[in-house]
């Protein structure tokens, strides 16, 4: 049966209606997705909502015989990246990341993309600003593929776009990286900016190794069989986003152990330094001792220039306070204070 409406969502949204590798329609009402998929028996739909409140999911969710804890989860922020199958449709979970270093600074920008998957359509759900642009230009570059391919095109083409997005993340830290190693792996122990920076990276890339980790599972897990999503002529493209994520997890899973790599390096330096000035000040503070504790068991107190008249106290006042300034000049220059 074919069923209506009753209200339409009140969120930001887009639509697209794809038939034999063409645009058919674009930018019409969501309440209108239906008629539209009945007068085109052939056409899958993608229909995208931004921040929708729970009426709004609720609308979807009846014309579309979604779940409920399918729009639960749509709902829910900070959902983790999975793929789960319900009857008549499958809900996926995943985030699209993007990277910014500009002059020592990382912003970091993940935008969660929940999407139910029905026999005819692609429903994606956006709970933070995002570019769609970049979504409907990929999926127009490769609009032949949807004559054979229906919704699994929609979906290997987000599935792409996201695992792009992660590989370029990647890519753009390990660049980042180098400017750190070089300066991390110096005799002495790197700056204590410079080891923020790098302790900044290794934060952003646990932030990224888990949004990255669990992609190649679930690529694998949209090509299964029992969910009738890829067909023989779409197989080979996603297999190729399967063999990005991987790459990409091993990315980050290098790039990780070079920034830990790196911090123990610097670790270790700054205990060699720190050793060495402690050798050293043990040798001058033995040098000192020897006289002092040879002139102290003699009790010798020999008269000094100055002894007994006012100005020898002036004198050895001064001695002390030039004495010790240039010891903590000496210290500061070479870095033990």
């Amino acid at each position: 049966m074919h069923s209506v409406l009753v209200t339409a969502p009140f969120c930001a949204t887009e639509t697209r209606l794809y038939e034999h590798g063409t645009v058919i329609a674009e930018g019409f009402a969501s309440d209108q997705s239906q008629a539209l998929l009945h007068e085109h028996p052939e056409a899958v739909l993608w229909l995208d909502l931004y921040r929708p409140d729970a009426a709004d999911l609720e609308a979807i969710g009846s014309e579309f015989r979604l779940h409920p804890l399918a729009i639960e989860d749509a709902a829910q922020p900070h959902e983790r990246p999975k793929l789960d199958r319900y009857a008549g449709h499958a809900f996926l979970n995943v985030y699209a990341v993007d990277i910014t270093l500009d002059n020592g600074t990382s912003t970091v920008t993940k935008t969660e993309i929940s999407a139910f998957i029905t026999e005819r359509a692609l429903i994606t759900v956006r709970k933070s600003p995002s570019n769609t642009a970049r979504l409907t230009e990929r999926w127009d570059a490769d609009a032949k593929l949807t004559d054979a391919a229906g919704v699994g095109f929609l979906v290997y083409g987000l599935l792409d776009e996201v695992v792009d997005g992660h590989y370029a993340a990647g890519m753009r830290l390990d660049q980042a990286m180098d400017s750190v190693e070089d300066t991390l792996l110096e005799e002495g122990g790197a700056p204590r900016a410079v080891r923020m920076r790098g302790i900044e990276i290794r934060k952003i890339v646990a932030q990224l190794r888990r949004v990255v980790a669990p992609m190649p599972e679930l690529v694998g897990a949209a090509m299964r069989s029992d969910l009738d999503l890829v067909d023989d002529r779409l197989r080979p493209y996603y297999r190729d986003v399967e063999d990005h994520a991987e790459h990409t997890v091993d990315t980050v899973e290098h790039l990780r152990d070079r920034i830990e790599g790196l911090l123990q390096a610097d670790l270790a330096e700054q205990g060699n330094v720190l050793n060495d000035v402690t050798r050293k000040l043990a040798a001058w503070a033995a040098i000192i001792a020897v006289p002092t504790a040879i002139t102290g068991y003699f009790g010798q107190n020999l008269p000094f220039p100055g002894f007994e008249k006012w100005w020898g106290v002036l004198l050895s006042f001064g001695l002390i306070v030039i004495s010790a300034g240039s010891l903590y000049l000496f210290a500061k220059k070479r870095g033990w204070l």
